[in-house]
């Protein structure tokens, strides 16, 4: 007697699993076959959750700043904009300059802006500048300026920049 209700009972727990859409049918056409191109896929779309926001319960959204709206950043590019770039990197917070030589031949300097921060503050920045010396015979030296006059004189410029663009912003506002 309990074989005959099991099995109705297993039969209409399965229509009723196939009724409610348990058992979609998928174009593969559409959906990437490799786990790492659907994950890829998946976060592009907006879906999916990390594991940051299953802990804090959210989902979506982000509290990523646009680099248009830091002051820091946006100081720092109008600041070093006469330098030739190699990277430019708002997301890993640095900007590396090329190698520039202005009458010397002989030396050039390459700066690098360290974004530790997005707050408007002097401590939020780490300036380091390189300096390379060549020798007639292309022997080139490379050293590290530490605290010297043109970091200085950078990081004080790209500050007071991004307090003005900070004010700038806070009346637009």
């Amino acid at each position: 007697m309990t074989k005959f209700i099991k099995l109705p009972l297993l039969i209409i727990l399965m229509i009723s699993i196939v009724n409610c859409g348990g058992f979609k049918k998928v174009d593969t056409r559409n959906t990437p076959v490799n786990a790492q191109e659907r994950a890829r896929k998946n976060v592009n779309e907006g879906k999916g959750a990390s594991v940051n926001s299953i802990l804090k319960g959210r989902r979506g959204g982000t509290n990523y700043e646009f680099s248009t709206s830091n002051p820091l950043w946006r100081a720092s590019l109008e600041t070093l904009d006469f330098l030739p770039m190699t990277t430019v990197d708002y997301s890993g917070g640095m900007i590396i300059s090329d190698w520039y030589t202005d009458n010397d031949k002989n030396e050039s300097i390459k700066i690098t802006i360290r974004f530790l921060s997005n707050e408007v503050r002097s401590d939020s920045l780490k300036v380091i500048v390189h300096k390379r010396s060549c020798a007639l015979n292309q022997n080139c030296k490379v050293s590290l300026l530490n605290s010297s006059k043109i970091s200085q004189e950078l990081l004080s410029t790209i500050i007071r920049k991004a307090a003005l663009l900070e004010k700038e912003n806070k009346t637009k506002k």
